[in-house]
């Protein structure tokens, strides 16, 4: 999966045999697959996680997919593995239910590659990129799947618009950004990328450096549609319950809404998750769940940045499945839902 669809050099669509994940090694490192062991691809995207898991070892793989497209091209590969790979299209917070009918066995890992994948990027009439103007869309499931980003602008107050683009995209201007796509769609409705970019590029007075001045208005609205985090959540919560004692995660973020999100799950329920301050009262907590493989996130070095631009913001946080029972929901750490998302369920994957 890629965040930030900046640069064009890292923009040109590959073939699906031809794709490399961000962090392929290192994540195969984590899982360590082995023969006989099963493993979730959660968000199977062109397959790199997956194929890569089957050419390491003589094992099985159950991939996930929201995207009605990223199934078809997967189950057209997994014809060719000899009944070792299972392309399930849903949710990946979904993971217990959808893999419940099938005889998976212990799952031994549990892989997540987060964000918006650059075939989607790629894709023009996806509407994910403020590269290529096509329909203002952004649902990863596709038509049907819920409100479309055209959808949520033309729908939100002001307010709740800016406060959207300003916590889900961390931009510092989301009030500037807001009132412009409200004035403009007094006027008719915004309904392609290149108008939605347009508009926020003239709303920004200043972007970063190397970032275009609609990324973070794109990526909160993405968010937003496919509710995001939230899905995040329950796939988290939903490996914590299907990974057997010894049992590896691996999780590639790409923004720091994201990252944040998944070093505080993992350090929560750590072995050595941080003691709790002496200004709040003692609560029982249950024994970990996890023992952290990775003190701190594993960053793509130069040479793969060189090779993929999108990398360049990619997180790996991995932990080991302990024998502790998964948190129970009512211990789980608390939460900040955000009251604009567009749809009430979401995928990453």
């Amino acid at each position: 999966m890629a965040e930030f669809d900046r640069d064009p050099a890292g923009a040109t669509e590959q073939p699906e045999e031809g794709h490399v994940p961000v962090l392929r090694d290192a994540v195969l490192g984590v899982l360590a697959p082995r023969a006989g062991a099963a493993y979730v691809d959660a968000t199977f995207g062109a397959g790199g996680y997956s194929t890569a898991l089957l050419a390491a070892a003589r094992c099985r793989v159950f991939g996930l997919d929201r995207d009605p497209e990223a199934v078809r091209r997967g189950r057209a590969l997994a014809a060719a593995q000899d009944g070792r790979l299972v392309v399930i299209e849903g949710r990946f917070g979904d993971m217990e239910d959808l893999l419940a009918p099938l005889d998976t066995g212990p799952i031994a890992g549990v892989a997540f590659d987060l964000g918006v994948s650059s075939m989607q990027l790629d894709q023009a009439e996806r509407g994910f990129s403020f590269r290529r103007d096509g329909p203002l869309d952004m649902r990863m499931g596709g038509e049907g799947d819920g409100e479309s980003a055209a959808d949520l602008v033309a729908r939100l107050p002001e307010a709740e618009l800016a406060g959207l683009i300003r916590t889900l995209g961390e931009e510092r201007f989301a009030r500037r950004v807001a009132r412009a796509l409200v004035a403009a769609r007094r006027t008719r409705p915004i309904r392609r990328t290149a108008e939605l970019a347009e508009l926020v590029r003239s709303a920004v007075p200043r972007a970063e450096p190397g970032i275009d001045a609609a990324t973070r208005t794109f990526q909160a609205l993405r968010i937003a549609v496919n509710d995001e985090l939230g899905e995040l959540d329950r796939g988290l919560a939903a490996a914590e319950r299907l990974l057997t004692s010894g049992g590896r995660l691996a999780v590639v973020a790409f923004h720091s809404l994201e990252d944040a999100r998944v070093k505080h799950f993992l350090r929560s329920r750590g072995e050595t998750a941080p003691q709790a301050s002496r200004h709040q009262p003692i609560r029982a907590t249950p024994p970990p769940s996890f023992r952290l493989l990775t003190r701190r996130a594993i960053r793509p070095d130069g040479a793969e940045i060189a090779r993929n631009p999108r990398a360049r913001s990619a997180r790996l946080r991995a932990a080991e499945r302990t024998a502790g029972p998964p948190w129970p929901a009512s211990t789980a750490d608390s939460r900040h839902p955000v009251s604009f998302a567009g749809n009430s369920r979401g995928r990453s994957g």
